[in-house]
């Protein structure tokens, strides 16, 4: 049974975790069935007017809302956009999160629970595999909700996992490559970890100008060091790392967040 996974969103109290905690908490627990759904302050509520695309929608009051938490892994994938419409179109919702403030486009992030839903929409599109999770969440109810969501979907092969190219391999950099400026899943064995500059490198592959690598720039190595996950540990380890793929050379990955790399087993 799945319907256990969320549970109705309350007001944000003290429980907190840093960025690297949490993302820890959500990857050693992502298997866990009574994880929480998104915890966050109430910052509204309306009706759906309409789905504008597969990561956002337009209340009738004119606001347009950006779905927290996930990210889409094919911008044009028109199944996500279809399943986001069933859910909400014409449905009354409550909007959660830290701040209501628009972006610089107008909209205003946040985690949408339908009237009389205990789970959130994201929570929902990610149980059918029409999402991926994003790595900038650092509550830790949360990130342990969206994880688990995620995993069931990536176990059943359902939505874009049905694909075994949903995830990339390091060992077909070419792949990589054309996923240039798209959000991706990426998967492989951390050959070395090398620092250049204020740059620490891992590097799958030998050949800087056409192998993948992810890049930590050194600001954030005191994250991962905290997280008990200081880069030279990645050597010789199974990861999977989520971003938005750049060329810099090879393809490159930068990792801005912990919870951008799970470690997916041992040496």
């Amino acid at each position: 049974m799945v319907s256990s996974v969320m549970s109705r969103p309350v007001s944000r109290g003290h429980t907190s975790l840093s960025a690297g905690a949490a993302s820890l908490l959500a990857l050693a627990c992502i298997g866990r069935a009574d994880a929480a759904d998104c915890v966050a302050e109430r910052q509204g509520e309306g009706r759906i007017a309409t789905v504008v695309d597969s990561r956002s929608v337009r209340l009738e009051d004119g606001r347009e809302i950006r779905l927290a938490g996930i990210e889409r892994i094919r911008p044009d994938r028109a199944s996500a956009r279809a399943a986001l419409s069933a859910i909400v179109e014409g449905r009354d919702v409550t909007l959660h999160g830290e701040d209501d403030s628009p972006d610089r486009y107008g909209r205003q992030s946040a985690f949408v629970f339908v009237e009389g839903s205990e789970q959130s929409v994201q929570a929902e599109l990610l149980r059918r595999g029409e999402a991926v999770v994003s790595p900038d969440i650092s509550e830790k109810n949360c990130a342990e909700a969206l994880a688990a969501a995620e995993r069931i979907a990536r176990d059943a092969k359902l939505g874009i996992w049905a694909d075994t190219a949903a995830i990339k391999n390091t060992e077909s950099p070419g792949d990589i490559l054309a996923a240039v400026g798209q959000f991706t899943v990426v998967e492989g064995r951390v050959l070395s970890v090398r620092q250049v500059g204020a740059i620490t490198y891992l590097n799958f592959g030998r050949n800087w100008t056409r192998d993948f690598a992810a890049t930590i720039p050194r600001r954030i190595i005191p994250a991962f060091e905290s997280a008990g996950l200081g880069p030279k540990s990645f050597e010789n380890r199974r990861i999977r790392v989520r971003g938005v793929v750049s060329s810099r050379g090879g393809p490159r990955i930068e990792v801005l967040r912990v919870e951008q790399i799970e470690v997916l087993g041992g040496k």
